[in-house]
């Protein structure tokens, strides 16, 4: 009996090879469909971003927002194919000049607490990276495939955080936003 069962789960074996075999794209095929979109939904109103891949990290993307951002300098924005099957999407808000640093603003106690209510309501999420710099950013898993409008509807949220650094700059430098 136990020979019979063994020779049938071998004729199922070779029988659906497609089982055994992992078809997920490789973190390269991300990559080129992330380049993709971006080359899409970059120039398009509201996003108008230029992106590029970059030299020294080949799975990053980098791009600079600047239209119809009123309260930051501009918006750095980082997109990371990353080893696990994920894409992360930061966006680092340069104000005055430079990145906004958790040890240098004005009320950091006020400044944390508005970011953790952020997390609370905002689309995107608010972070601090190991040098204590503020971001906003989102992940995609690819477990269902490769997510392009998803992306489309991330970037063309992005512009949003300009809104949430006028109301954090009080906080920040203790200026007003500008409207």
């Amino acid at each position: 009996m136990s020979k019979r069962i063994g020779f049938l789960m071998l004729i199922l074996l070779l029988a659906t090879p497609g089982f055994a075999q992992d078809k997920s794209p490789t973190r390269d095929d991300t990559r080129e469909l992330l380049r993709k979109s971006l080359n899409t939904y970059g120039p398009m109103d509201g996003v108008s971003t230029a992106f590029k891949q970059s030299e020294k990290a080949p799975y990053n993307f980098s791009g600079t927002m600047t239209t119809g951002i009123k309260n930051a300098d501009y918006l750095e924005i980082v997109l990371n194919v990353t080893e696990h099957s994920t894409i992360s999407v930061r966006v680092y808000p340069h104000y005055n000049h430079g990145y906004i640093n958790l040890d240098k603003v004005k009320d950091a106690n006020g400044f944390m607490r508005k970011l953790l209510s952020y997390n609370d309501t905002n689309f995107l999420f608010w972070g601090a990276d190991d040098t204590n710099d503020v971001f906003t950013s989102f992940n995609f898993t690819l477990e269902s495939g490769y997510p392009d409008e998803a992306v489309n509807i991330v970037l063309r949220s992005i512009h949003n955080t300009d809104k949430f650094i006028g109301e954090l700059r009080p906080m920040i430098d203790g200026t007003s936003a500008v409207q």
